[in-house]
């Protein structure tokens, strides 16, 4: 491998490239669809309240709902054309200029999104786009040190991931964890009741086998070709596990896409030799990588010492522009899955239930994949019955909007009981669900069993009732 350019990694950095552009694609979509209802003017936790204070478009451009929507599509447009390859027949400059852009308008977006775009892959997507500007496109090779910035990424997220385990919840270090896991995860997708029904052993097993993925592997991405090489197809191996079994955001595939940056094709038989005609890079490209290196040299300071302390914090970011972050997932499992249920009624003795994209709900439904879209709502209401005895403060704007009728949280739902009229009350319930045995589904068709655990907010009428 050459220092400075790295002919052989051409593919590996095209689907990079355009796989983010992808993430990039649905992140947009996901905030044209959400933003307003969830965070804009009369959002359940409303964005203005954070905007003067984040760096962004909107700490200088007062926001309203229609400049929102219009960064939001912008951003989609924009990585719709790139996903298609516009950032290959356009300059270097140019290309790098597009980049950016991208990164801008959402970076815009995520410092003002509050509780709703605190997840740490939100910040994963930010570092991923402005490492991104500095990858190069196809006039020139891809840069070995643009490459080894992603990797470094990769290595940080699967390693932050690993140790937030290990130092965490006993049952990671018992091998038990995942006994637990895929009943309880936020989102479960249609095939966790298939996992969770695993025999103890192989629960044991795949908990072994991510320590070994997220502890040991990562350490050979940065080893010699073939062996990083095959380092980075372990980590695929393992989040393409992830996906068949929940629903993670774009999480997974983004850690997926990071890890190719360590993959040679020419390591793999099958894969097309690098085509011909790729140029040096200019140096005033060179000497702007160097000094984006030394700046995420600089700024892993705190995230390494991070990864190392004892008392490690998971997804933290240490700069308002999503530099250099802090990764981890899961360092304590629930071993009982609370799920809180807003019903409505008009006569105050017949309830019927709201029914969300995502999140469990009617007992006889299979869960549905979303991943790589993101359902903001669902993954919220899922934290809030972590501690089902004390309503957040947006559940009850929520129940206060439903018994508007408010177009924009209704169109968040998968199902509205009330079409005609808004109920006259709604009330939260909270239930404890369990993934149904094999005996179970077939004598009653129902892939949850549940049983009512207690009111999280009693009924509550229509204003003026």
């Amino acid at each position: 491998m050459d220092w400075i350019a790295d002919p052989d990694a051409w593919l590996s950095r095209l689907v990079l490239q355009r796989g983010l552009a992808v993430v990039y694609l649905l992140a947009f979509l996901s905030t044209a669809r959400e933003f307003p209802a969830l965070a804009g003017e009369r959002g359940l936790a409303p964005a203005p309240a954070f905007a003067r204070r984040a760096p962004g478009l909107f700490r200088w451009w007062r926001y309203t709902d229609r400049r929102l929507l219009a960064v939001a599509w912008t951003g989609a447009a924009l990585s719709a054309a790139l996903a298609a390859g516009l950032a290959d027949i356009v300059p270097l400059w140019a290309s790098m200029l597009l980049w950016a852009v991208l990164w801008a308008l959402y970076l815009s977006v995520v410092n003002i999104g509050g509780v709703w775009y605190a997840f740490g892959w939100e910040s994963l997507l930010l570092e991923a786009g402005f490492l991104a500007v500095f990858l190069g496109n196809d006039d020139v090779a891809p840069p070995t040190f643009g490459m080894y910035l992603m990797v470094w990424l990769a290595f940080r997220v699967e390693l932050g991931a690993g140790l937030i385990k290990w130092r965490g919840d006993p049952c990671w270090r018992d091998l038990t964890c995942l006994c637990h896991h895929h009943e309880t995860q936020p989102m479960p997708g249609p095939l966790s009741r298939l996992f969770h029904l695993l025999p103890r052993p192989l629960h044991r097993v795949e908990a072994a086998a991510n320590h070994v993925c997220q502890l040991i592997v990562p350490f050979g991405l940065f080893l010699p070709q073939p062996v990083a090489t095959w380092a980075a197809l372990l980590v695929i191996v393992t989040q393409l596990w992830l996906v068949a079994s929940g629903n993670f955001a774009w999480l997974n595939w983004l850690t997926m896409l990071l890890a190719l940056a360590a993959v040679h094709p020419a390591r793999l038989p099958f894969l097309p030799a690098p085509p011909a005609g790729q140029h040096d890079a200019p140096l005033w490209f060179s000497v702007t990588l160097w000094a984006v290196t030394l700046l995420v040299a600089v700024l892993s300071y705190r995230p390494v010492r991070n990864l190392f302390s004892r008392y490690q914090s998971m997804n933290r970011t240490y700069n308002g522009l999503h530099l250099v972050n802090t990764y981890g997932a899961f360092g304590s499992v629930t071993r009982v899955r609370h799920e809180i249920e807003l019903e409505g009624t008009r006569d105050g003795e017949h309830w019927r239930a709201y029914g969300f994209h995502g999140k469990p709900g009617d007992v006889r439904r299979v869960p549905r994949q979303f991943a790589p879209f993101h359902l903001r709502l669902d993954w919220l209401m899922w934290f809030a019955a972590l501690n089902p005895s004390v309503p957040r403060p947006w559940m009850r704007t929520l129940i206060r909007r439903l018994l508007d009728g408010d177009p924009a949280i209704l169109r968040l739902l998968r199902v509205n009981p009330f079409p005609d009229a808004p109920p006259a009350q709604i009330r939260a319930r909270v239930y404890r669900y369990r993934f149904s045995t094999h005996r179970e589904l077939r004598e009653t068709g129902a892939r949850w069993q549940r049983t009512y655990a207690h009111d999280h907010i009693p009924p509550t009428p229509a204003s003026g009732d």
